[in-house]
């Protein structure tokens, strides 16, 4: 099963506003930043899952903390 984004103007519009949203990317764009250092690391591709995995356990809690702080690494 697969589930997809909205596609009308509005719809896409108010979720691209949508501060959950935002959110969402910049942890996403977090994640894929940790793929590609722990990827090289290793010297292969880890997968999104590990890469998702091992960020959540090891950087989650104190990415979130900075961006309620307002601080930027």
């Amino acid at each position: 099963m697969t589930h997809s984004l909205p596609t009308s103007g509005t719809e896409n519009g108010i979720l691209h506003r949508s501060s959950l949203y935002r959110e969402f990317l910049a942890e996403k764009e977090e994640i894929l930043k940790h793929k590609w250092i722990e990827s090289e690391k290793a010297g292969h591709d880890i997968g999104f899952e590990a890469a998702l995995v091992d960020w959540i356990t090891k950087h989650r809690s104190s990415w979130r903390r900075s961006r309620t702080s307002g601080n930027t690494f």
